[in-house]
């Protein structure tokens, strides 16, 4: 356990304990091996340590409570692991809802956190109308993925167009949905209600009271989230965004060697 509360994380650790640590945050149906050794390698190599977790309702991380599948409480959760693995301070990694996470916690936990790296991700929504269409869009998603076989919601969720550049590797997506299929429909519906864009409060007037680097990354090919790095920027004075030329929504499955030296280097 990881505290008086009720997530029990699965993660994993690269590289020497005690030196500075990285740890990274997987997206909507992800988890902790999102983060292959093409990536975590540069870093390792670098002199840094590395912790990617099964964030909750994914991979192999228990949650009893359904209350800790909300973000202001997965993310206390998250800096009792700090505590547990006795890291002070880490870098973070965050990539679309695990971005979004990164970013609560940097707002939240600024004393915890060092530097962040968010990729494809926005501070949310900024108003409430928006929020709560959304807050509809994703219960109707939620729905379909308990109503429908689980290997047909993940095709259908990767034939949208956000992830349209990702069918350039066709055996690489196939692995891709496989790993996908590891994951429990019902626990990912309870992390669209608890973490979910919606759900998020929206931090973009937050951005202007950062003090520690922000480096955003997006792919040329995700024109929402490129235009979302760009007003983040513009609006963030630590900020600088990275558009990286042929990948779209998920850099780091696409160009992963690249994604690994970016962060590294910064």
């Amino acid at each position: 356990m990881t505290g008086h509360r009720s997530i029990q994380f699965h993660y994993r650790q690269y590289g020497e304990p005690k030196q500075t640590t990285v740890v990274m945050l997987h997206g909507f149906m992800g988890a902790a091996d999102d983060w292959t050794e093409e990536i975590t390698e540069p870093l390792i190599e670098a002199g840094l340590s590395v912790v990617t977790i099964d964030l909750p309702g994914h991979g192999r991380t228990i949650v009893d409570d359904e209350d800790d599948y909300f973000i202001d409480n997965c993310a206390a959760e998250i800096v009792r692991l700090f505590d547990k693995l006795k890291l002070p301070s880490v870098h973070l990694v965050g990539y679309s809802m695990g971005g979004r996470l990164a970013l609560y916690l940097a707002v939240h936990s600024v004393d915890r956190i060092n530097r962040v790296v968010l990729e494809s991700a926005s501070p949310g929504l900024k108003t409430e109308i928006e929020r709560q269409r959304r807050i509809l869009e994703d219960a109707a998603l939620a729905e379909r993925i308990l109503t429908v076989p689980y290997e047909q919601f993940l095709r259908e969720w990767y034939a949208q167009p956000l992830f349209a550049s990702m069918s350039s590797s066709p055996e690489k997506l196939e692995a891709l949905i496989a790993r996908r299929l590891d994951n429990d429909p019902r626990s990912l519906c309870l992390s669209l209600q608890g973490t979910g864009t919606g759900a998020q409060p929206s931090l973009w007037e937050n951005l202007d009271q950062l003090t520690m680097p922000l480096f955003l990354i997006a792919g040329e090919k995700d024109a929402k989230f490129s235009a979302i790095g760009r007003a983040m920027a513009e609006r963030c004075p630590v900020a600088k965004l990275r558009v990286v030329p042929d990948a779209g929504h998920n850099v780091h499955w696409e160009q992963p060697h690249l994604f690994g030296s970016l962060v590294r280097d910064f």
